[in-house]
């Protein structure tokens, strides 16, 4: 186990600066409706709801707003949303795994589809691409919680598989089912996480050019402007002078 990883996983989370603040709390609304409508209305006690509500409040999402996404679960008021996982690649041979909560299948699929064919991209049939990711247990910690060392001694006594700590977080990597008892034992030592989920990670990396980053980061960000998409993993590599740029 080491204390910081190989390959710098680029995952590109709803909150950046150009999101549209009102679209952000939608989604996450949408999310912690969904998660306290398949299990109970407690966040205590039911691990997807936990790591909903912790995602509203890293993003400042009041917390009326957030009892209000709870109650609704247990009305019949609104719509009911299904999980759909979409799978493509983006310019480069990148591979991109895309999450949504739709209510109408078509639709999303159509408007996904969309965004991979502008980009220069394609999607392809579910399966295609995410065996090129693990699908682990992801607590993201401030980096002042904890020095690298204290935080990966905590990590391996928690059962944890890795962490990876750089200048502003340390991610502590878990299996799927080690997820919620690490949670709770880090939780413990170090106060609430800042998000704490199930996620797609990457095996390996592509490096790409600075033309097909801009392209990859442009079907990103198009992506992340849909409704119903509610997260988006690519498995690339850009410059930091380009990173810089898209993100100025």
């Amino acid at each position: 186990m080491s204390g910081h990883s190989q390959f710098k996983n680029i995952m590109h989370k709803k909150g950046r600066q150009d999101a549209i603040r009102s679209k952000l709390f939608s989604k996450l609304a949408r999310e912690i409706t969904v998660a306290a409508k398949l299990g109970l209305p407690d966040p205590t006690m039911n691990a997807r709801l936990r790591a909903a509500v912790l995602a509203a409040r890293a993003e400042n999402m009041p917390k009326d707003n957030i009892e209000r996404a709870i109650k609704k679960a247990a009305s019949a008021e609104g719509e009911t949303y299904e999980d759909v996982r979409y799978e493509g690649y983006a310019p480069g041979g990148v591979a991109v795994i895309v999450e949504a909560l739709t209510d109408n299948r078509n639709r999303t699929a159509g408007e996904v589809r969309s965004c991979f064919t502008k980009a220069g991209g394609a999607l392809a049939e579910t399966g295609a691409v995410s065996f090129m990711f693990d699908r682990v247990g992801s607590i993201v910690f401030d980096r002042k919680a904890a020095s690298d060392d204290a935080m990966l001694e905590a990590a391996i006594e928690a059962g944890a598989d890795d962490v990876v700590s750089d200048a502003d977080e340390h991610e502590v990597i878990t299996a799927v089912a080690a997820l919620r008892e690490a949670q709770k034992t880090l939780e413990a030592k170090f106060g609430e996480p800042r998000k704490a989920s199930v996620v797609w990670r990457p095996q390996n990396t592509v490096a790409v050019d600075d033309e097909a980053g801009e392209k990859i980061l442009r079907l990103i960000g198009a992506l992340e402007e849909n409704d119903d998409v509610q997260n988006v993993t690519a498995n690339f590599e850009i410059s930091d002078a380009l990173m810089a740029k898209m993100q100025g």
